[in-house]
Protein backbone atom coordinates (compact mmCIF):
# COMPACT_ATOMS: atom_id res chain seq x y z
CA UNK A 1 0.00 0.00 0.00
CA UNK A 2 0.98 3.54 -0.68
CA UNK A 3 1.12 6.45 1.89
CA UNK A 4 -0.54 10.19 1.43
CA UNK A 5 -1.45 12.94 4.27
CA UNK A 6 -3.49 15.47 3.96
CA UNK A 7 -2.67 18.95 3.73
CA UNK A 8 -5.56 19.58 6.44
CA UNK A 9 -3.21 19.03 8.54
CA UNK A 10 -0.76 22.19 7.75
CA UNK A 11 -3.82 24.41 6.56
CA UNK A 12 -2.41 27.46 4.24
CA UNK A 13 1.08 25.62 3.66
CA UNK A 14 1.90 26.45 -0.01
CA UNK A 15 2.64 23.48 -2.38
CA UNK A 16 6.37 23.64 -2.66
CA UNK A 17 6.69 22.79 1.29
CA UNK A 18 4.06 20.33 1.06
CA UNK A 19 5.44 18.23 -1.65
CA UNK A 20 9.08 18.93 0.41
CA UNK A 21 7.43 17.40 4.01
CA UNK A 22 5.90 14.55 2.14
CA UNK A 23 9.55 13.79 0.34
CA UNK A 24 11.27 14.29 3.31
CA UNK A 25 9.12 12.01 5.34
CA UNK A 26 8.78 9.39 3.14
CA UNK A 27 5.12 9.93 1.58
CA UNK A 28 4.33 8.69 -2.11
CA UNK A 29 1.31 11.08 -2.19
CA UNK A 30 -0.63 14.10 -0.77
CA UNK A 31 -4.52 14.78 -0.63
CA UNK A 32 -5.46 18.75 -1.41
CA UNK A 33 -7.80 20.09 0.61
CA UNK A 34 -9.65 22.09 -2.15
CA UNK A 35 -10.79 25.22 -0.13
CA UNK A 36 -11.18 29.32 -1.31
CA UNK A 37 -8.52 29.47 2.44
CA UNK A 38 -5.90 26.88 0.65
CA UNK A 39 -3.73 27.62 -2.32
CA UNK A 40 -5.81 24.88 -4.41
CA UNK A 41 -9.23 25.30 -5.09
CA UNK A 42 -11.18 25.47 -7.90
CA UNK A 43 -11.05 29.45 -8.32
CA UNK A 44 -7.30 29.27 -9.88
CA UNK A 45 -6.75 30.09 -13.01
CA UNK A 46 -5.44 27.97 -16.22
CA UNK A 47 -1.68 28.71 -15.58
CA UNK A 48 -1.92 28.27 -11.55
CA UNK A 49 -3.38 24.90 -12.46
CA UNK A 50 -0.33 23.78 -14.54
CA UNK A 51 1.89 25.44 -12.13
CA UNK A 52 1.03 22.52 -9.20
CA UNK A 53 0.32 19.91 -11.73
CA UNK A 54 3.89 20.43 -13.21
CA UNK A 55 5.40 20.76 -9.00
CA UNK A 56 3.81 17.20 -8.45
CA UNK A 57 5.30 15.80 -11.44
CA UNK A 58 9.05 17.42 -10.73
CA UNK A 59 8.82 15.87 -7.04
CA UNK A 60 7.91 12.71 -7.68
CA UNK A 61 5.23 13.26 -5.43
CA UNK A 62 1.39 11.89 -6.31
CA UNK A 63 -1.33 13.89 -6.34
CA UNK A 64 -3.91 11.40 -4.66
CA UNK A 65 -6.71 13.89 -3.92
CA UNK A 66 -8.63 17.00 -4.73
CA UNK A 67 -10.72 16.83 -1.53
CA UNK A 68 -14.08 18.93 -1.93
CA UNK A 69 -16.54 19.97 -0.11
CA UNK A 70 -19.63 19.58 -1.66
CA UNK A 71 -22.29 17.56 -0.05
CA UNK A 72 -24.64 15.90 -2.57
CA UNK A 73 -27.19 15.06 -0.40
CA UNK A 74 -28.07 18.37 0.68
CA UNK A 75 -31.48 19.70 0.18
CA UNK A 76 -31.88 22.14 -2.39
CA UNK A 77 -32.20 22.22 -6.09
CA UNK A 78 -29.53 19.80 -7.95
CA UNK A 79 -28.17 22.46 -10.23
CA UNK A 80 -25.88 24.22 -8.05
CA UNK A 81 -24.40 21.09 -6.46
CA UNK A 82 -23.96 19.37 -9.66
CA UNK A 83 -21.79 22.60 -11.12
CA UNK A 84 -19.57 22.06 -8.01
CA UNK A 85 -19.05 18.71 -8.89
CA UNK A 86 -18.02 19.50 -12.13
CA UNK A 87 -15.78 22.28 -11.11
CA UNK A 88 -14.26 19.63 -8.86
CA UNK A 89 -13.80 17.40 -11.67
CA UNK A 90 -12.54 19.77 -13.74
CA UNK A 91 -9.65 20.81 -11.50
CA UNK A 92 -8.39 17.15 -11.07
CA UNK A 93 -8.17 16.80 -13.93
CA UNK A 94 -5.98 19.84 -14.99
CA UNK A 95 -4.04 18.54 -11.87
CA UNK A 96 -3.53 15.00 -13.04
CA UNK A 97 -5.33 13.65 -10.06
CA UNK A 98 -7.60 10.94 -9.84
CA UNK A 99 -9.71 11.40 -7.30
CA UNK A 100 -12.55 14.02 -6.16
CA UNK A 101 -14.03 13.88 -2.36
CA UNK A 102 -17.26 14.98 -1.74
CA UNK A 103 -19.25 14.20 1.32
CA UNK A 104 -22.91 13.68 1.91
CA UNK A 105 -23.82 16.22 3.36
CA UNK A 106 -28.27 15.63 4.64
CA UNK A 107 -29.69 17.76 7.06
CA UNK A 108 -31.30 15.40 9.93
CA UNK A 109 -34.65 16.30 8.73
CA UNK A 110 -34.39 14.72 5.26
CA UNK A 111 -35.71 10.53 5.34
CA UNK A 112 -32.72 8.56 4.60
CA UNK A 113 -34.61 7.07 1.59
CA UNK A 114 -34.70 11.18 -0.33
CA UNK A 115 -31.54 12.16 0.82
CA UNK A 116 -30.02 8.96 -0.80
CA UNK A 117 -31.87 9.23 -3.28
CA UNK A 118 -30.99 12.83 -4.20
CA UNK A 119 -27.01 12.11 -3.80
CA UNK A 120 -27.36 9.10 -5.93
CA UNK A 121 -29.10 11.56 -8.98
CA UNK A 122 -26.54 14.19 -8.47
CA UNK A 123 -23.47 11.95 -8.29
CA UNK A 124 -24.80 9.85 -11.64
CA UNK A 125 -25.61 12.94 -13.51
CA UNK A 126 -21.62 14.03 -12.17
CA UNK A 127 -20.01 10.28 -12.77
CA UNK A 128 -20.44 11.05 -17.03
CA UNK A 129 -18.35 14.39 -16.28
CA UNK A 130 -15.66 12.39 -14.10
CA UNK A 131 -15.63 9.45 -16.60
CA UNK A 132 -14.69 12.05 -19.91
CA UNK A 133 -11.98 13.69 -17.56
CA UNK A 134 -10.61 10.13 -16.42
CA UNK A 135 -11.27 11.11 -12.69
CA UNK A 136 -13.55 9.50 -9.99
CA UNK A 137 -15.71 10.77 -7.52
CA UNK A 138 -15.36 9.65 -3.81
CA UNK A 139 -18.21 9.56 -1.05
CA UNK A 140 -16.45 9.77 2.01
CA UNK A 141 -18.13 8.26 4.83
CA UNK A 142 -18.95 11.02 6.98
CA UNK A 143 -21.86 13.12 8.78
CA UNK A 144 -25.41 11.86 7.69
CA UNK A 145 -23.77 8.65 5.94
CA UNK A 146 -20.50 7.75 8.35
CA UNK A 147 -21.32 4.34 8.18
CA UNK A 148 -20.32 1.56 5.33
CA UNK A 149 -23.54 0.80 5.36
CA UNK A 150 -25.10 3.71 4.86
CA UNK A 151 -22.54 5.24 2.13
CA UNK A 152 -23.60 1.73 0.37
CA UNK A 153 -27.18 2.52 -0.18
CA UNK A 154 -26.08 5.75 -2.15
CA UNK A 155 -23.39 4.00 -3.92
CA UNK A 156 -25.44 0.82 -5.11
CA UNK A 157 -28.01 3.70 -6.15
CA UNK A 158 -25.32 5.00 -8.31
CA UNK A 159 -24.19 2.04 -9.85
CA UNK A 160 -20.99 3.40 -11.83
CA UNK A 161 -17.48 2.49 -12.08
CA UNK A 162 -16.31 6.18 -12.13
CA UNK A 163 -18.26 6.94 -8.55
CA UNK A 164 -16.98 5.20 -5.27
CA UNK A 165 -16.49 5.71 -1.84
CA UNK A 166 -13.38 6.87 0.62
CA UNK A 167 -13.29 5.45 4.00
CA UNK A 168 -13.04 7.35 7.09
CA UNK A 169 -11.88 5.21 9.75
CA UNK A 170 -12.91 7.23 12.20
CA UNK A 171 -16.53 7.56 11.31
CA UNK A 172 -17.33 4.51 10.57
CA UNK A 173 -15.95 3.45 13.94
CA UNK A 174 -17.88 6.39 15.21
CA UNK A 175 -21.17 4.61 13.84
CA UNK A 176 -20.63 1.68 15.86
CA UNK A 177 -19.13 -0.48 12.54
CA UNK A 178 -16.02 -3.21 12.72
CA UNK A 179 -13.57 -2.80 10.47
CA UNK A 180 -14.64 -5.51 8.86
CA UNK A 181 -17.86 -4.68 8.61
CA UNK A 182 -16.71 -1.52 6.76
CA UNK A 183 -14.55 -3.13 4.00
CA UNK A 184 -17.60 -5.82 3.47
CA UNK A 185 -19.66 -2.59 2.44
CA UNK A 186 -17.32 -0.65 0.87
CA UNK A 187 -14.94 -2.96 -0.87
CA UNK A 188 -16.22 -3.03 -4.04
CA UNK A 189 -16.40 0.46 -4.46
CA UNK A 190 -13.06 1.65 -2.46
CA UNK A 191 -11.27 4.10 -3.43
CA UNK A 192 -8.69 4.59 -0.80
CA UNK A 193 -9.02 4.40 3.38
CA UNK A 194 -8.49 8.22 5.17
CA UNK A 195 -6.52 6.69 8.77
CA UNK A 196 -6.20 9.14 11.69
CA UNK A 197 -6.24 8.75 15.63
CA UNK A 198 -7.99 10.01 18.61
CA UNK A 199 -8.38 9.97 22.28
CA UNK A 200 -11.82 9.13 22.57
CA UNK A 201 -16.07 9.20 21.01
CA UNK A 202 -16.48 12.09 22.82
CA UNK A 203 -12.62 13.92 22.10
CA UNK A 204 -11.66 13.95 18.44
CA UNK A 205 -9.11 15.90 19.08
CA UNK A 206 -6.15 14.53 16.17
CA UNK A 207 -3.32 12.92 18.18
CA UNK A 208 -0.60 11.11 16.71
CA UNK A 209 -1.11 7.73 15.30
CA UNK A 210 -1.32 4.59 17.10
CA UNK A 211 -1.64 6.62 20.08
CA UNK A 212 -5.68 7.01 20.15
CA UNK A 213 -8.10 5.11 20.32
CA UNK A 214 -9.30 3.63 16.42
CA UNK A 215 -8.70 0.22 15.43
CA UNK A 216 -5.74 1.14 12.75
CA UNK A 217 -4.13 -1.98 13.34
CA UNK A 218 -7.22 -4.09 12.73
CA UNK A 219 -8.57 -1.87 9.45
CA UNK A 220 -5.07 -2.70 8.10
CA UNK A 221 -5.50 -6.00 8.71
CA UNK A 222 -8.57 -6.33 6.85
CA UNK A 223 -7.32 -4.78 3.94
CA UNK A 224 -4.17 -6.94 3.94
CA UNK A 225 -6.62 -10.13 4.35
CA UNK A 226 -8.40 -9.11 1.31
CA UNK A 227 -5.58 -8.49 -0.52
CA UNK A 228 -6.08 -4.55 -1.20
CA UNK A 229 -3.26 -2.47 -2.46
CA UNK A 230 -4.51 0.95 -2.23
CA UNK A 231 -3.64 4.27 -0.52
CA UNK A 232 -3.18 5.19 3.37
CA UNK A 233 -3.87 8.66 3.46
CA UNK A 234 -3.39 10.45 7.21
CA UNK A 235 -6.00 13.04 7.87
CA UNK A 236 -4.67 15.04 11.01
CA UNK A 237 -7.42 17.24 11.11
CA UNK A 238 -5.22 20.59 12.39
CA UNK A 239 -7.24 22.98 10.82
CA UNK A 240 -9.83 22.47 13.04
CA UNK A 241 -7.87 21.98 15.89
CA UNK A 242 -5.64 24.79 16.55
CA UNK A 243 -3.89 23.14 19.88
CA UNK A 244 -3.09 20.20 18.26
CA UNK A 245 0.62 19.37 17.63
CA UNK A 246 1.97 20.80 14.48
CA UNK A 247 1.30 17.91 11.50
CA UNK A 248 5.30 18.28 10.63
CA UNK A 249 6.41 17.63 13.88
CA UNK A 250 5.27 13.94 13.74
CA UNK A 251 4.72 12.95 10.30
CA UNK A 252 7.97 11.23 10.05
CA UNK A 253 6.76 9.03 13.25
CA UNK A 254 3.59 8.44 11.78
CA UNK A 255 4.68 7.30 8.34
CA UNK A 256 6.88 4.73 10.69
CA UNK A 257 3.79 3.67 12.33
CA UNK A 258 2.33 3.39 9.15
CA UNK A 259 4.95 1.29 7.81
CA UNK A 260 5.19 -1.07 10.75
CA UNK A 261 0.93 -2.09 10.42
CA UNK A 262 1.47 -3.02 6.81
CA UNK A 263 4.90 -4.89 7.61
CA UNK A 264 3.06 -6.77 10.68
CA UNK A 265 0.34 -7.81 8.34
CA UNK A 266 1.95 -8.80 5.35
Amino acid sequence: MKLAFSTLGVPGMPVTDVLRLASAHGFHGVELRAHPEEPVHPGLGRSERVEVAELFRASGIELLTVAGYTRVASPGPDEPVIAELRELVDLARDLGAPYVRVFPGADAEQPAEDADATAARRLGTAAEDAADAGVRILLETHDSHRTGAAALRVLGLVGHRHVGALWDVMHTWLGGEQPSESFAALGPYLGYVQVKDIASATDTTPLPLGSGVLPLTECVDVLARQGWDGWLCWEYEKRWYEAARPLAAILGAGRDHLSRLLNESA
